[in-house]
């Protein structure tokens, strides 16, 4: 079966960003699929078995997106894990398992869109980072690393697949009102948003906009860039 629409990718958009990501895509016309471990994918969205952490798995949920619908036009690499924990505390297994998921499981998906994408001779990929990617974070050394490396890894992306019309973007959020951030006591929050120009979190809808505007005609010109969406909170650091 193929389609008319063009087709949007979203890892990880079960819930929280990727969900709202996902909801705008689809309020945009685009077919969406998201992937998902286990369970059901979101009422309303075609959906696809996918572990970032197992290159059998991207590849075969590239597959069969692939063969479903004929193309990917947008794969948003949205997928990812904390396990926060002080330095000297931080085990291997932590460290490794975050970065397995957020970082090479961003490079598993976007390798096995690329063949595709390449043939079509366009594509936008849309990796999701985070403010702490650039300024750091106190207890969460794997996930900063993390989010910093999609910066040179989009970018590479960038220069590498340009010539065949495929953009690479990182959209670097600060502090979104999620479920994550739900658990967060009080008094944390008051610091976070004292902390924040703007004076508040950033809605998850936020994101979703400037994602959907990355993959829109008129930001076919923009590729290799950081986009941050966190308040003023790091000044595009």
């Amino acid at each position: 079966m193929t389609s008319d629409l063009k087709v949007a990718l979203i890892t990880g958009g079960n819930r929280g960003i990727g969900l709202a990501i996902a909801n705008k895509f689809k309020a945009d016309g685009y077919q969406v699929v998201v992937t998902y471990r286990s369970g059901n994918p979101p009422a309303h969205f075609d959906g696809v078995v996918m572990d970032v952490t197992d290159s059998e798995s991207v590849n075969a949920g590239i597959a069969t997106i692939e063969k479903k619908y004929g193309r990917i036009d947008v794969l948003v690499a949205n997928a990812g894990i904390t396990k926060d924990g002080l330095v000297m505390r931080m085990s291997d297994a932590d460290f490794d398992s975050v970065i397995d998921t957020n970082l090479n499981g961003a490079f598993r998906v976007a390798r096995a869109c690329t063949r595709g994408m390449m043939k079509q001779k366009s594509g936008r990929m849309i990796f999701i980072g985070s403010v702490v990617g650039m300024l750091g974070s106190a207890g969460q050394v794997n996930y900063a690393a993390t989010k910093s490396g999609l910066i040179g890894m989009a970018r590479s992306f960038a220069r590498e697949l340009g010539s065949r019309g495929i953009t690479a973007n990182v959209v670097a959020p600060g502090f979104v009102d999620t479920d994550m951030t739900s658990v967060l006591d009080e008094t944390r929050k008051a610091e976070i948003v004292a902390a924040v120009p703007l004076g508040r979190f950033c809605s998850a809808d936020e994101i979703a906009g400037v994602v959907a505007f990355l993959a829109s005609p008129e930001a076919a010109y923009i590729s290799g860039a950081v986009i941050p969406v966190d308040g003023g909170l790091g000044m595009g650091n």
